[in-house]
């Protein structure tokens, strides 16, 4: 349906768009705005490197087989798994507060 769409030109309403899976949720326009910078607080709550290494591996993997996606998405974990990050991550929820990323 989406190249359909794209093909075609064809407009759809919101609810159309949720239905079929092109977009995650529908709000009223005049929410739009705060629950997107919601959306974008959660996400930069978030390890930057784990942010950067998930949006490559999605990107990549799309591109390639199943196979060498999950190849891609270990080797990426194995590059999260050996950062200060993760250790600031997992200290973080032992000890029961936010962590403080730093990008390394």
């Amino acid at each position: 349906m989406p190249l359909q769409l794209i093909l075609s030109g064809e407009i759809i309403g919101a609810q159309e768009a949720y239905r079929i899976g092109l977009v995650n949720e529908v709000v009223p326009a005049a929410d739009l705005i705060a629950r997107s910078e919601a959306i974008l607080k959660k996400l930069a709550a978030n390890a930057p490197i784990a942010v950067k290494f998930s949006l490559e591996a999605v990107n990549k993997g799309l591109e390639t087989s199943q196979g060498e996606g999950s190849l891609l998405e270990a080797s990426y974990f194995g590059l999260c798994a050996a950062t200060e990050d993760k250790k600031e991550g997992t200290t973080a929820f032992l000890e029961k507060r936010a962590p403080q990323f730093r990008g390394r």
